[in-house]
């Protein structure tokens, strides 16, 4: 097997992602739409959720197997969410630490 010497891969233009086209629209959304988007998306995973337990709980739904992993989605997306809000607030803590 031939392996490529990591002082090669170093001098290599890796500035770019190779079949990556940067989209105008993509870059210039502001960092508040991206948030929103993402916390819309936290919502309609728990709102999903709910909807599996509720039809778990009516009867409606057979598979146990699908509201937990509903319940789980749900779960995952929400920590990460707030994984996010901790290091933003850690963040603006540190730049208001800075001096002037």
């Amino acid at each position: 097997m031939k392996t490529t010497p990591v002082s090669l891969i170093q001098s290599q233009n890796i500035t770019k992602s190779p079949g990556k086209k940067i989209d105008s629209e993509t870059s210039s959304e502001s960092f508040s739409k991206i948030l929103a988007k993402s916390i819309e998306e936290v919502n309609k995973l728990q709102k999903q959720a709910d909807k599996a337990i509720e039809k778990l709980a009516t009867g409606e739904a057979e598979e146990i197997s699908q509201a937990m992993i509903a319940m789980e989605k749900a779960n995952l997306s929400f920590q990460l969410m707030t994984q996010v809000r901790n290091k933003i607030v850690e963040a603006y803590k540190e730049i208001m630490r800075m001096p002037v």
